[in-house]
């Protein structure tokens, strides 16, 4: 077993990976840039290094800084996390280089999935079906024209490197094509250094379904089930949940063995996920395969019973999964709430800034994925993700009424978050119906705008008096004010 492990990331993701190495009894190293001095990462750690100031280019993608940190430390492996260095092959390829294991895949299944044309083409090869398209490496603006023309519009422009919904344009017709190729192309070039892009025939209303993978290095190749993950926002998921209400036991039982005959095509090692999209009639196609641990893993951890971090540095060791597609299973259902430092009524704009008070709920069947404290910065250089909510019950209705109740308690105080936006999508008709697709947030919650009851105001009202003593009387007096956020509106201006 590694002596050591170096978490190459912050926030959430980096406390979750040391609290699994604590309970494997192996010690952690953290890394943090100048704007993390305080951060919950480098406090919960054993070892912290600072690898320089809050631009991510020079602190967490820079990979001397990084494998420096680890020989410095005696770190023995690395973990990446997800972002940042994860989905980099040149930097999995340098940590092999430097005798450091890289907790993931290998180099060559890094940089054959992260291009989507190449993994696309691999899985062609494989006979998993891939969405209707343009597969070539190089086509013109009369090629993308006719192949539109064929398949019918609308069409996706997809970005070949990259994700986190950068380099994407959806075209309605051929008069935006010319002016969507140039824009997706722009974005991708901006967003990751590649500007080639790909046509896909767009699925107006589709389920975005995904499956977890394990893989080790004797050829074991097991499925965790799958994740629901068609509410998004931006190209983004934003609320996750396992069983998904439209995969049958057949259905799943297919769709499982695609993905493990897509990780199988890719001489895929470690814990990943095969992405799909399927349709309305129940046909599924391969959208991509992220090479690396899943912001939304917390549903199919609480489902299945497995620790997949731990999984992750077993297989990393050298160690064959114990684990058979037989000792797989869904114990209940669970579903995941993705909680930003953002403003749902400005477009999910981010909202950096200083956290004045934070209380998440807690109790049975709820679990809180957190990188924050009170009095914790959310600085503005980074992805802005305080936490991942998640909750587990016997039934979904359960899952949505428990998740619904966590979201009313879930008190966060000088930045504005989304949680008064997630409950109201739980408690819709068209979600508790499971009628949930890409287009769900587009089609039932543009123009939203939260709605505060009296109760809910006045417990809040005297939450920041006992917080803030002489409470929004201190503005007659004059002085600095900020607005204090909380879960449900803006409780007016707040002398701090």
């Amino acid at each position: 077993m590694f002596e050591k492990i170096l978490i190459a990331n912050r926030g959430e993701i980096a406390v979750r990976v040391i609290q699994t190495c604590r309970d494997m009894g192996i010690p952690t190293v953290a890394v943090y840039s100048d704007a993390d001095d305080a951060a919950l990462h480098r406090l919960e750690a054993d070892e912290a290094v600072c690898i320089g100031p809050a631009d991510p280019g020079e602190s967490y993608l820079d990979m001397d800084k990084i494998i420096g940190a680890a020989r410095k430390t005696g770190a023995t492996a690395v973990h990446p996390g997800y972002g940042f260095l994860s989905e980099n092959h040149e930097f999995a390829a340098r940590c092999d280089r430097a005798g450091i294991k890289f907790i993931g895949p290998s180099p060559k299944v890094i940089r054959e999935m992260g291009d989507k044309l190449t993994a696309r083409q691999i899985m062609i090869d494989a006979d998993v079906p891939v969405i209707p398209g343009l597969s070539g490496r190089e086509y013109t603006l009369t090629d993308m024209l006719e192949k539109a023309e064929d398949m019918g519009y609308p069409v996706l422009i997809k970005a070949s490197a990259g994700g986190g919904g950068k380099g994407i344009r959806v075209v309605n017709g051929a008069s935006e094509m010319k002016e969507a190729l140039e824009a997706a192309s722009r974005e991708a070039v901006n967003a990751f250094g590649d500007g080639r892009v790909y046509l896909e025939k767009f699925f107006t209303q589709a389920r975005h379904i995904e499956f977890q993978i394990l893989a080790d290095n004797s050829g074991n190749t097991i499925h965790l089930l799958e994740r629901e993950c068609s509410i998004q926002r931006r190209h983004q998921k934003i609320i996750e949940e396992t069983p998904s209400t439209a995969v049958s036991p057949e259905l799943r039982e297919r769709m499982g063995k695609t993905a493990c005959d897509a990780a199988r095509a890719a001489g895929y090692v470690n814990a990943g996920t095969v992405e799909f999209l399927l349709d309305t009639e129940g046909n599924y196609y391969f959208l991509e395969m992220n090479t690396r641990l899943q912001v939304e893993h917390p549903v199919t951890e609480l489902v299945t019973g497995v620790d997949l971090v731990r999984q992750q540095i077993l297989v990393a060791a050298g160690h064959e999964l114990t684990l058979s597609q037989s000792d797989i299973s869904a114990r209940g259902h669970a579903i995941e709430c993705r909680i930003y430092a953002e403003d749902p009524e400005n477009d999910f704009f981010p909202s950096p800034g200083k956290i004045t008070w934070y209380e998440p709920p807690s109790g049975p069947g709820i679990r809180n994925d957190a990188g924050v404290y009170s009095g914790a910065a959310v600085p503005v250089e980074y992805d802005p993700i305080l936490s991942k909510l998640t909750v587990h019950a016997e039934t979904r209705d359960q899952a949505i009424s428990k998740m619904i109740k966590a979201l009313k308690s879930y008190i966060v105080l000088g930045v504005r978050t989304p949680v008064d936006f997630l409950a109201d999508v739980l408690a819709s008709e068209p979600f508790g119906k499971g009628e949930v697709f890409t287009d769900f947030i587009d089609t039932h919650f543009s123009g939203w705008t939260p709605d505060c009851g009296d109760a809910e105001l006045a417990c809040l009202a005297f939450i920041a008096d006992e917080l803030i003593p002489g409470g929004n009387t201190g503005n007659a007096a004059g002085g600095d004010e900020t607005k204090i956020h909380t879960p449900f509106k803006t409780l007016g201006n707040w002398k701090l």
